[in-house]
């Protein structure tokens, strides 16, 4: 009994981790291909967006594993933001627009799949993004959760970017995961291309992400945040919920940046909870 269980067990997860399809859509208008994960089959619709230089398996292979269990009314779609991961074509552009462009791009992606009304988990930059896509299409998204993500970015974060330019620098462990999807050479360029575009909204923009766009979110937000997170200032916090009204809140108190990875079960739950719910 106990060895068929356990087999059960197996067999269970081996079913979760296969029960995916991928493939690229075309965006309509822009010759671009994207690259998306999809999984679960609900009528209702859940973009996952990554952080910097991120994609669907790197930054969300247990929210993909994990959430059409927990949300059986959802499809679940993580994309590859263009010039990321398997998106590629097209060569990643940055430049002082980035953010929202990929807003745009993201709009468009779940237009062409026929979901234009959908709800957004937003990590880091995804975060950033899915700030701007509610805010400037209020009627597209349903609701959002971000985590790890600024309105902003200020002196202290700046001088923290610069210091982890280089990723010869990083730990071999760090740099892995982006190498297998870059390698080697093009994963430092990548970083470095990445840093001087953010770097850049210091110098030239005041350090403004998507201040205007926050101030027009309409629709129902979660925001997670692991207190001990190195990548952004603790005044980010309350300075987006003072503005999200309606948003919700929930600390991991030992939690750093990735706390969707770190924290998997727990983050799904609470996240679940949340987009299941029905309430306005």
């Amino acid at each position: 009994m106990l060895g068929r269980l356990r087999f059960g067990q197996r067999l269970h997860l081996l079913m979760a981790r296969s029960a995916h399809t991928e493939r690229k859509v075309q965006v309509p208008g822009t010759g671009v291909d994207l690259h998306i994960v999809e999984s679960g089959n609900g009528p209702r619709s859940l973009l996952l967006m990554p952080g910097a230089l991120g994609s669907a398996w790197t930054d969300f292979r247990p929210q993909i594993e994990q959430l059409p269990k927990l949300l059986p009314e959802h499809t679940i779609i993580a994309w590859d933001p263009p010039g990321y991961g398997k998106s590629v074509p097209p060569k990643r552009e940055f430049g002082l627009e980035f953010f929202r462009n990929d807003a745009q791009a993201a709009v468009d992606l779940m237009k062409a799949l026929n979901r234009p009304k959908f709800s957004i988990l937003g990590w880091s930059d995804g975060g950033i993004t899915a700030l701007i896509v509610a805010g400037r299409h209020p009627e597209a998204v349903e609701k959002l959760a971000i985590w790890g993500a600024g309105a902003y970015l200020n002196a202290v974060e700046v001088k923290a970017l610069k210091n982890i330019r280089d990723v010869a620098k990083w730990s071999p462990r760090m740099r892995e995961p982006m190498e297998k999807v870059y390698g080697v050479e093009r994963f430092a360029q990548l970083w470095a291309e990445w840093v001087d575009a953010a770097t850049a909204f210091y110098d030239q923009r005041a350090g403004d992400f998507c201040r205007s766009e926050v101030e027009q979110v309409k629709a129902p937000t979660f925001i997670l945040h692991g207190k001990k997170d190195p990548m952004i200032a603790a005044e980010h916090i309350p300075w987006l919920r003072e503005r999200l009204t309606r948003a919700r809140y929930h600390e991991f108190p030992e939690g750093k940046h990735n706390i969707h990875l770190r924290y998997a079960e727990e983050f799904n739950k609470l996240v679940a909870d949340f987009f299941n719910d029905k309430a306005k």
